[in-house]
């Protein structure tokens, strides 16, 4: 076998040997790893956030994509997901509130009948949705990779996995990986899943972050040893879930013509001064498309907008998203080169964490810019000593 197979072949053994028993999580719930000792959480440079996990190369929201020899392994601060629940109530790590798309749900025709109409965000959508499957019915799918243009091999070979697996699997990395789930269309959620003692989604949500540790203010003593940002497009969820946990939360921002899904509020509304410095009081940052910060014009880039400044200004964090590696996501400006878009981010537009379907195209560029940074100290700092020992010499 050529060497060139050998890390893929070995890579799909290890994912079709952890996916291969329905419904088995990998890891033990909870987990039983030693989290003491393990490298802190790097906070001195933007934070690499693995969106749905490696996605660019593995199905998004798999164990696989989140860990083997991927996102954790390639550098991540901290690993994504969208949360949704299941019919019966169950946390379950997936974007789409129908499985249409990115799971094998058309193969299977036990399921033919359970295509739905509902009102999604003011559009009605038709499709398999996620509520109307139990947890059991959601672990014999499988799941596929998103984009046809991107690694075909993996699909079929991978299932959906829980909330409570997806915190085992940042548990048990050998270093601190935080999490950044989201509160994925909790207006649909609350419809369509009941639970006990009046119960809604966020309560479900906030539940299990407390039962698996996850607590404390931005950078508390807590919340460093268990890293997590809350995310919703949900303004009103985030300020529901203020009242039940103190971990920090982010204000997601859509397209400039997409309302607020839970308030019906504009982008303009949400990202004015007077809106910004209410909401600081809930959350401690936004998370906005990058192509409302900077918006492109015929793929190029226009000016930037003063979104970042004005977030800032407010002490909030800015954590834009999606950046993609593939020329159809990379505006001209960038002559194809994901890492000239790192850079125009990070050092132009000043961002303090990037959503990356590709994590470890985002940790070289950064270990290689810090690295080339302390060099250019170093030598800088020498010349200094050089230019003193010579004034010196001089002066005698």
């Amino acid at each position: 076998m050529s060497s060139l197979w050998v890390v893929p072949f070995l890579l799909l053994l290890i994912v079709s040997l952890l996916e291969g028993t329905l419904g088995r999580p990998f890891y033990p719930l909870p987990s039983k790893a030693d989290h003491k000792n393990k490298e802190p959480l790097q906070a001195f440079r933007p934070y690499n956030i693995a969106h749905r996990g490696s996605n660019g190369e593995i199905p998004e929201e798999t164990t696989a994509a989140y860990l083997v020899s991927r996102a954790i392994e390639e550098g991540a601060d901290f690993i994504e997901t969208d949360i949704l629940a299941s019919k019966d109530g169950e946390l379950i790590c997936f974007h789409d509130v129908t499985l249409d798309d990115t799971t094998d749900i058309a193969d299977h025709k036990e399921f033919a009948n359970r295509k739905r109409t509902y009102e999604v965000q003011g559009v009605n959508v038709t499709g398999s949705f996620v509520v109307d499957f139990t947890l059991k019915e959601l672990k014999s799918l499988r799941v596929k990779q998103r984009y046809t243009f991107r690694d075909q091999q993996y699909n079929g070979k991978l299932s959906i996995i829980t909330f409570e697996e997806f915190i085992a699997i940042a548990l048990d990395a050998n270093r601190i990986v935080g999490i950044y789930p989201e509160i994925k269309n909790p207006v649909l959620i609350n419809q369509h899943v009941k639970w006990t003692n009046g119960k809604k989604f966020e309560d479900k949500f906030v539940e299990t972050l407390l039962k698996y540790g996850y607590k404390g203010e931005y950078k508390s003593k807590d919340w460093l040893k268990q890293p997590v940002f809350i995310q919703s497009f949900a303004p009103t969820s985030l300020v529901y879930v203020s009242n039940l946990t103190d971990s920090p939360k982010i204000l997601l921002i859509d397209d400039v013509t997409m309302p607020t899904q839970d308030t019906n509020q504009s982008y303009w509304e949400i990202t004015s001064d007077s809106y910004l410095e209410y909401i600081r009081d809930y959350v401690v940052g936004i998370g906005p498309w990058k192509d409302t910060i900077v918006p492109p014009e015929n793929n190029y880039l226009a000016p930037p907008s003063d979104l970042v400044a004005k977030a800032h200004a407010h002490d909030l964090q800015v954590h834009p998203y999606t950046y993609r590696n593939e020329n159809q996501f990379l505006h001209l400006n960038f002559h194809q080169d994901p890492y000239a878009e790192y850079d125009y981010w990070i050092n132009k537009v000043g961002v303090d964490g990037l959503f990356t379907d590709f994590t470890g195209s985002l940790h070289q560029y950064q270990e290689w810019t810090t690295k080339s940074s302390q060099e250019d100290k170093r030598a800088s700092n020498l010349l200094h000593k050089i230019s003193f020992m010579i004034s010196s010499y001089n002066g005698v």
